[in-house]
């Protein structure tokens, strides 16, 4: 007893000084303001407080919660900044139970311990009762909070009440008002007892739904006037709120349908703003009793509804109470016409299996996943969509995390409505009620940019563009795809989710609107919320919906680029590049050198869905070429204006560029060590392979969206830099050298390490006017120039960052160079340090030479704007074909500018073959092979029917090639070295000043001309022949035959399948089969020599594939074979003893109808057209015609290579006896 004593003794301090806090607090923050403070008033806040905590049976034998404190709304406001609960009637072991649902997914709420006290209102403010919108308050004297509660009595609103469970939520980063709010989790107890109004001293007469429809039908017959509805709650509509009012209408039932009643139901429209609180305190399946109602009619439509006045109430149904009013009249008869029903709603005609009809339905459900909170997107039980985006869901965002449980009333479900989406939907629309039934005891997340932003761009995609819900669920996963690709790194979340409005349009909305407006159904009107509510047929977005099929997909860069490397490889197979039997003759070096490099080109409908790029377009200066780039990376690509016409404006930079019309290009590098064709299935001989990604595209195929500056992501803040500084100059660019490595030198003693070659460019034109100096409306004058200053031409250079204007700079155009900062006199005259020799000026037609600064821009300018301007000749230069295909190179050898040419021409092949400078320029212990690119181009000529063909070599320092360089590419080249070889073909290499433009893409799909079927005689014309060509001839005689087996590696001959080479020894064995045969073939106008190699040497003798192998058998243990036909017999030669009866046969079979037959030859010239040789003027040859001598002048005999041999139509039968079914 005396330790009890003592205990209690201590315990009085502490209630004393808490009693006194209390007091203060009570007397400030609840008190009336227009009253003394009084202590009856205070007492009984403190004895509510008592109360609720010795409810709980474990108080320790503190009668009063010592360890609580009262909180004001204020403080609540200011100080708490972090979610918390409080919860006075709870033990702690309550309180951890309950934690224990948040767990493991979530984090529960902290408990805070302290004490709400206030008075619940629906007022928000001391104003009057236009404030009143539904809304529920918390309120003391330092300010108001709103606030969520699950059951709400009407008869709570305007008491002070003790909540002794609740949680309060900080403003969301989303929320635009900066006010957080509270949710009630129990009942409030009321600090004064609540007054109960006692019930009607006489039944009260009232309608049920059945006679109060009817009357609304016969309205005309009948003077309606003020009346009481009864009946059971089946319906009850979203809160609509507009610019102009909110409202709500619910729909009353009978108590007990019978079969003909069950459909009869009246609806009720409440709209006065102090009854807009009802809405929170009606439940479904409850009888309510609504007094004082009248008919109206809604504006704009024909029918009449039951509305509430301002003097309407709301109660419970309680039979006793009531009386139904007995109503005489012929409206009481039997009518089956259900009202209202829809006037204007017509089905659309759609096709039959396409549109499926949603099911309504009433789920209860416990959030487990928020989705994409702006969007509406939510996640029930785990395996079912919410979609709230088609109703005003403004409250009741703050309170959606997981673990709040939900009751949907009237919801739409939505199954397989694809666009991604495999789960099926829930989606409430004005219809249906959305029921809060319970919170969550989890704390809300952090919230991501992406998470905050975007609920207005949202909304206009549901309630302006009226996207059904598979269209809208795809739109918010692109919308939100696009952010994640771009966001924050390249552009802010709040401008790219913003709302779009015509000034201020909205970039997400922008890069949607091609596909949206594609998709989106025609015609459909803007939603009218009565009508959606209340008419039979139901009818709204959501009722009927089809399956969407992913219209496009946006995947990031580093996404995109890995698939197409990984298809290319995918696709990469040795045996079909190079299929039989075409490489069963191929020796190991041009086999590797064929699978060295080859390409795929994946048009957007080549993946599924189709695929859209979307980047920003940056300018690289690390590799010279356009980027599209995103939060993944970057992808290089290839952008032309249009058909023939390159990019020139730098303003491009920074836009935000997307596309569907694009090819995403994948260039092959292999590395490989094939012995021979037998190998081509074993990866193991591939060194090493490596791809180039890049995508090409038309910009007139693109939606180009500039994007200002302050949309771009800086954690700098802006600087603001004086409009008046700032110089510049115009310049017309002439010509544009090679993008590559070049050695710069550099000033004495500045470093004592070997300069590196340097990534440069140069560029030579003449400045137009002087040096123009900012001002506030634009660029000033020139500056007066000398007369030895006019017209004069520079050298411009490129290096380091200036790289990045590489391909926007294009002879013909002018352009404006802009230094930014003070004015420096001769700033674009005088150059500080010579990183060029006089050479290069010399050879430019320059007189000096200007670096261009990494800070300086360039701006594309036009030139009907100069007013000085000469004319501009912008097509591009070429040269005459007979100067291209001409030996002028070799008559004035001093002059540089004769060997260089420059032409357009069409990429017909692009293979790796070995380099053409000799071993003796190589570096030294540098034992690898070096390699260089050969194009086959067809030159475009406008005055000649065929193209002729030349070879381009490719070599380093120039490799890799510019992109876009693919067979089937149009590109013009600029200052070609033409070179002449040792068999007199003429073509060209790349040199330092060789600039190269791409005209037009390859086309996505290649359909192969037949080759012109031609009369030999027309080869041997002045003009210029097909390279390629089909002709009927008649072969006269094989003057050289060739069979033989040589070694894989090194070619020598192999004898019985060995190696003959001397020295040292082969590291393989193999041996592959060669042959040619030289035939003499005329067609009535002229004769030519065609030489046929490898396989087609079989279809020269007419022999089927079988016995094809077997004489290549028989050749193997000679290993080699030559036969030569000079006259009625054959002169032999052989590496070893060849038996009689393959002579004999060979012979037999060279001079047999079996070859000397009609056959239809296609073929290619051996050696490309050119005017280095001229032709051979014809001979004069004598002929015995009987016994007279005849002699003519016979023309030259054409050397031809065949491509394909086959026989004539006109003679089937022609291989006589030596054919066989083989």
């Amino acid at each position: 007893m005396v330790a009890l004593s003592m205990k209690t003794v201590l315990k009085v301090p502490e209630e004393q000084a808490w009693l006194e806090a209390a007091q203060t607090f009570i007397q400030e923050s609840l008190c009336p303001t227009d009253k003394e403070p009084n202590v009856q008033f205070t007492q009984s806040v403190i004895d509510c407080v008592k109360t609720v905590w010795l409810s709980q049976g474990k108080y320790q034998g503190f009668t009063l919660p010592l360890s609580y404190s009262f909180v004001s709304v204020q403080n609540l406001r200011t100080h708490q900044r972090l979610p918390c609960c409080s919860h006075l009637s709870w033990s702690s072991s309550a309180y951890q139970t309950w934690a224990q649902k948040a767990r493991p997914n979530g984090v529960p709420l902290p408990r805070e311990r302290l004490l709400l006290v206030g008075t619940l209102t629906d007022l928000s403010g001391d104003l009057e009762q236009g404030s009143r919108n539904g809304s529920l308050y918390v309120k003391d004297n330092t300010g108001m909070l709103s606030c969520e509660l699950i059951d709400l009595d009407l008869s709570w609103l305007g008491h002070l009440f003790l909540f002794p469970s609740w949680s309060y939520l900080p403003p969301a980063r989303w929320n635009s008002s900066g006010e957080g709010h509270l949710e009630l989790w129990e009942a409030p107890v009321p600090v004064f007892p609540l007054t109960v109004s006692p019930g009607p001293l006489t039944p009260l007469p009232v309608l049920y739904p059945e006679i109060a429809s009817r009357l609304l039908r016969h309205r005309s017959k009948f003077r309606v006037e003020q009346h009481n509805l009864a009946g059971k709650l089946i319906q009850l509509s979203a809160l609509v709120k507009s610019k102009k009012k909110a409202y709500f209408i619910l729909s009353l039932g009978e108590l007990s349908p019978t079969v003909s009643q069950a459909i009869s139901h009246v609806s009720i429209i409440v709209q006065i703003p102090a009854q807009l609180v009802w809405h929170r305190a009606l439940c479904p399946g409850k009888a309510y009793v609504l007094t004082q109602l009248r008919v109206s009619r809604i504006r704009g439509h024909h029918y009449c509804v039951w509305m509430t006045s301002p003097f309407s109430h709301l109660m419970l149904l309680e039979p006793e109470c009531v009386q139904e009013l007995e109503l005489e009249g012929p409206f009481l008869e039997t009518d089956s016409k259900s009202l209202p029903t829809s006037s204007n709603f017509q089905d659309k005609k759609e096709p039959k299996g396409l549109m499926r009809d949603s099911r309504l339905l009433h789920y209860t459900g416990i959030v487990t996943g928020v989705l994409n909170e702006p969007a509406g997107l939510y996640e029930l039980d785990g395996q079912l969509g919410l979609c709230l985006a088609y109703q005003q869901f403004h409250d009741l965002r703050r309170v959606m995390r997981p673990g709040v449980c939900l009751e949907l009333q009237d919801v739409h479900l939505l199954q397989s409505v694809g666009g991604g989406t495999t789960r099926p939907v829930l989606a409430s629309c004005l219809r249906g009620a959305i029921l809060l039934r319970g919170f969550s005891c989890q704390k809300p997340g952090t919230q991501s940019s992406l998470q905050t932003h975007g609920a207005s761009l949202y909304e206009q995609l549901v309630w302006e563009r009226q996207l059904g819900l598979p269209l809208y669920l795809w739109a918010v996963k692109v919308l939100e795809e696009l952010a994640c690709k771009l966001c924050p790194h390249l552009l802010r979340h709040q401008q790219f989710l913003q709302h779009s409005s015509p000034g201020n349009p909205s970039l997400g909305l922008q890069l949607l609107a091609p596909t949206l407006d594609a998709l989106a159904l025609p015609s459909r009107s803007i939603r009218n919320a009565h009508k959606e509510i209340l008419e039979e047929p139901h009818h709204c977005p959501l009722q009927k919906y089809a399956q969407l099929q992913t219209p496009c997909s946006f995947p990031t860069l580093a996404t995109l680029a890995e698939e197409g490397r990984h298809r290319a490889w995918a696709s990469f197979d040795p045996k079909e590049l190079l299929p039989l039997p075409e490489a069963a003759h191929l020796p190991c070096c041009q086999l590797n050198h064929r699978l060295a490099w080859s390409w795929i080109c994946l048009p957007p409908a080549a993946f599924h869905p189709p695929q859209a790029l979307v980047g920003v377009l940056v300018a690289s200066s690390h590799k010279g070429c356009l980027q599209l780039r995103d939060r993944s990376g970057s992808l290089s690509c290839l952008l032309l204006a249009k058909h023939s016409q390159p990019l020139t404006d730098p303003q491009l930079i920074g836009c935000l560029v997307r596309t569907e019309k694009f090819q995403l290009v994948v260039e092959r590098d292999v590395r490989s060590n094939f012995p021979s064709w037998k190998e081509l299935g074993m990866t193991g001989f591939i060194q090493k392979q490596q791809a180039r990604v890049y995508a090409q595209f038309f910009l007139a195929d693109a939606l180009i969206l500039p994007v200002p500056r302050s949309f771009h992501h800086s954690s700098a803040p802006p600087q603001t830099e004086p409009t008046c500084l700032g110089q510049s100059r115009l310049f017309l660019l002439s010509h544009k050298e090679a993008l590559m490595k070049r050695n710069f030198c550099t000033s004495l003693g500045t470093t004592s390490e070997v300069p590196k070659p340097t990534l440069s460019f140069h560029v030579s034109g003449c400045w137009l006017g002087g040096t123009q100096k900012k001002e506030r409306i634009g660029w000033g004058p020139p500056e007066p120039l000398t007369v030895e200053n006019k017209d004069q031409k520079v050298l411009l250079i490129f290096l380091g960052s200036s790289v990045r204007w590489f391909e926007f700079l294009h002879p013909g155009q002018v352009y404006r160079l802009v230094a930014p900062g003070p004015a420096t006199p001769k700033l674009f005259e005088v150059e500080g340090s010579s990183c060029t020799s006089q050479r290069p000026l010399e050879l430019a037609g320059c007189v000096s030479c200007l670096t261009v600064q990494d800070e300086w821009t360039l701006e594309l300018e036009s030139a009907q704007d100069l007013p000085d301007m000469l004319g501009i000749h912008k097509a591009l230069s070429g040269s005459l074909l007979t100067d291209l295909l001409g030996a002028n190179v070799f008559l004035l050898p001093s002059s540089v500018t004769d060997s260089l040419v420059s032409f357009s021409a069409e990429i017909l092949s692009r293979t790796v073959c070995e380099s053409l400078k000799p071993v003796c320029q190589m570096k030294p212990g540098n034992t690898e092979v070096r390699r260089c690119v050969k194009l086959t181009v067809a030159i475009g000529t406008a005055d000649s029917e065929f193209l002729p063909r030349l070879d381009i070599y490719i070599e380093d320092p120039h490799l890799p090639p510019p992109l876009g360089l693919l067979p089937g590419a149009r590109v013009h080249f600029n200052q070609l070295e033409k070179r002449i070889s040792r068999s007199h073909n003429v073509y060209c290499c790349f040199r330092s000043s060789t600039y190269v433009q791409v005209l037009s893409f390859p086309p996505e799909t290649t359909v192969s001309a037949p080759l012109p079927h031609i009369y030999l005689a027309e080869l041997q014309q002045g003009n210029w022949g097909p390279f390629q060509a089909t002709a009927s001839c008649h072969v006269i005689s094989v003057v050289s035959l060739q069979l033989l087996w040589v070694c894989a590696h090194c070619t020598s001959v192999c004898p019985q399948g060995r190696c003959i080479r001397q020295g040292p020894a082969c590291s393989t064995q193999t041996s592959i089969s060669q042959a040619s045969i030289r035939l003499l073939v005329e067609d009535g106008t002229a004769e030519a020599m065609v030489t046929c190699r490898n396989y087609h040497v079989a279809a020269a003798l007419g022999l089927c594939p079988n016995e094809w192998t077997s004489l290549l058998e028989f050749i193997r243990k000679p290993g080699r074979v030559v036969l030569k036909f000079t006259g009625p017999g054959a002169q032999l030669e052989s590496s070893a003893k060849i038996e009689e009866p393959l002579i004999l046969y060979l012979h037999t079979l060279c001079t047999s109808p079996s070859v000397l037959r009609p056959v239809v030859l296609s073929f290619e010239l051996e050696r490309k057209p050119s005017n280095i040789t001229p032709l051979e003027p014809p001979r004069l040859q004598r002929f015995q015609c009987g016994e007279f001598p005849l002699l003519t002048r016979v023309n030259p005999r054409l050397q031809l290579a065949c491509l394909c041999i086959q026989e004539s139509s006109e003679h089937p039968n022609s291989q006589g006896a030596f054919t066989s079914s083989c």
